[in-house]
């Protein structure tokens, strides 16, 4: 990467198969108003699509889909072609079948189906283990079963790195697949053991990435930690990026995990490890018409030197006319770091590319969005300069959920005229950067009743509940009871 520039340096069958199932059906690409020329490539509805990864030849995608897997091919991206489907998995286990399986991630030859995203079910808790040698008939191998709900994990090689929400401490998991045994655990309370006073919602692990040996894990309001996994039977802390003081949290209200600040939700290292992508995942809470929070976006940190990361710049939201839960979502959701490029999914805010050679100035390249038909879930590079794929989790309308294909190109284009009202900048222009700093940045200042284009600014206040995880609050009310269904991260990962 031309970074360093801008740095401080300068088994048995556990399922059965579904091959074109009514659940699977081409979808024709919404192109909108395509003035700018900018379209995706293809579509392919596939129910319950949630988190999506791809082979390491850019040819094969994997989908998570709530109550099931499935593989598809994307070696051509205007025709994506499903490969196989496996739903009804474990229909013999005493809590059979899975469900609520929200993330998938492969290594190699081995994708791992995880899941419950959510605690409270009565549903197998642990992890499948599928062959994809062949992915066009996947075969399930081994499940690991866990005592904890598996909101999401990371795959390498043979370890498998596991959010343990609910257990003490919310700890870091890491599986070895190959002899089905815990190698290591790593939690807050090792670092500081003022967590213990904090309500266990606000420092959950949301998700957790490694890169060349170095785990980056989302802990939603307390930051994101950086360990050293290049031994992952002994995980060792190396920095915390923008984390916060347990000690303000500790009494804090039921939402302060739903309006910024806080809310790391997917972090991310760069190739080459020097750059940190976090993305944030908040909403609007109204309470008696008074209006605080709203979307966040994704900050990039220098963290070449973990133990001292420096705050280089913000990616903003799309802005939305309605910020709340039950409005139009344009709040940050997962990401992916490539080269010079970051591929961001903003679920209705639309997918978008960013030119990050300079990370203290992203430059927008691409953004494409139709809230009317499409919540993305993920944006992930499959073949540089030739595609990228998206997961839509489908819209409350009843727009199908499926796999999309985008030119890995710039652009604009889609229906984005449910923005217009509070539209403040343009297509491949930069975006402001902050002054870097090795102290956490603060949070914008909260407004009572903010007007649509400063209730898409991230960075309001900082007094609510994650929820979801934590259960009980507004957002686990609206949260579908069904094994694979839901809506949001939190709400539906």
């Amino acid at each position: 990467m031309r970074r360093r520039r801008v740095l401080r340096a300068a088994g048995a069958a556990l399922g059965a198969g579904v091959l074109g199932s009514p659940s699977v059906r081409r979808a024709s690409a919404q192109s909108g108003d395509s003035s700018a020329g900018y379209e995706p490539l293809g579509s392919l509805s596939v129910a319950g699509a949630r988190e999506a990864v791809v082979s390491a030849d850019g040819a094969t995608a994997y989908l998570a889909l709530g109550d099931g897997y499935a593989t598809v091919d994307v070696s051509d991206p205007a025709e994506p072609t499903l490969l196989a489907e496996r739903r009804d998995l474990l229909p013999d286990h005493p809590d059979g079948p899975l469900g609520l399986l929200n993330d998938v991630k492969v290594s190699g030859d081995r994708l791992a189906v995880v899941g419950p995203a959510h605690p409270g079910r009565d549903l197998p808790h642990g992890v499948l283990v599928v062959n994809v040698s062949d992915p066009t008939d996947p075969t399930e191998l081994d499940f690991y079963p866990t005592e904890f709900p598996i909101h999401n994990c990371d795959l390498d090689g043979r370890y498998c790195y596991l959010t343990g929400n609910g257990e003490e401490g919310n700890p870091l998991v890491v599986v070895d697949l190959d002899t089905a045994t815990e190698a290591a655990r790593w939690s807050l309370f090792d670092h500081d053991d003022g967590w213990v006073s904090v309500r266990s919602g606000l420092r959950t692990v949301h998700d957790v990435t490694v890169v060349d040996g170095v785990a980056a894990l989302a802990y939603w309001d307390a930051g994101t930690y950086l360990l050293d996994v290049s031994d992952p039977t002994d995980p060792s802390f190396l920095g915390a990026v923008d984390p916060s003081n347990p000690g303000p949290l500790a009494d804090a209200g039921p939402r302060a995990g739903v309006v910024p600040p806080g809310n790391h939700h997917y972090s991310l290292l760069s190739p080459g490890g020097d750059v940190l992508a976090v993305g944030r995942e908040t909403w609007a809470v109204e309470r008696d018409g008074d209006v605080r929070g709203g979307p966040s976006g994704v900050d990039l940190y220098d963290v070449t030197d973990p133990a001292a990361p420096a705050h280089l710049s913000r990616i903003n939201p799309p802005p939305t006319p309605d910020p709340t839960f039950g409005g139009t979502w344009t709040t940050a959701h997962n990401l992916d770091f490539r080269g010079d490029t970051l591929y961001t999914a903003w679920y209705q805010g639309g997918v978008k590319r960013h030119d990050v050679s300079d990370p203290s100035d992203p430059v927008e390249e691409t953004w494409w969005a139709d809230p009317a038909t499409t919540r993305f879930w993920t944006a992930r590079l499959a073949v540089p300069g030739d595609a990228f794929v998206a997961t839509s989790m489908g819209t409350r309308d009843g727009a199908d959920a499926g796999l999309w294909t985008f030119p890995d190109a710039p652009g604009a284009g889609g229906d984005r005229t449910r923005f217009e009202a509070a539209v403040t900048t343009t297509v491949a222009t930069r975006t402001a950067s902050p002054t870097p700093s090795a102290t956490p940045h603060p949070p914008s200042t909260p407004t009572d009743s903010p007007t649509p284009s400063a209730a898409a600014a991230p960075g309001f206040g900082a007094l609510v509940a994650l929820a979801g995880i934590a259960g009980g609050t507004a957002l686990a009310r609206r949260r579908s009871r069904g094994r694979g269904g839901g809506e949001g991260d939190d709400a539906a990962e």
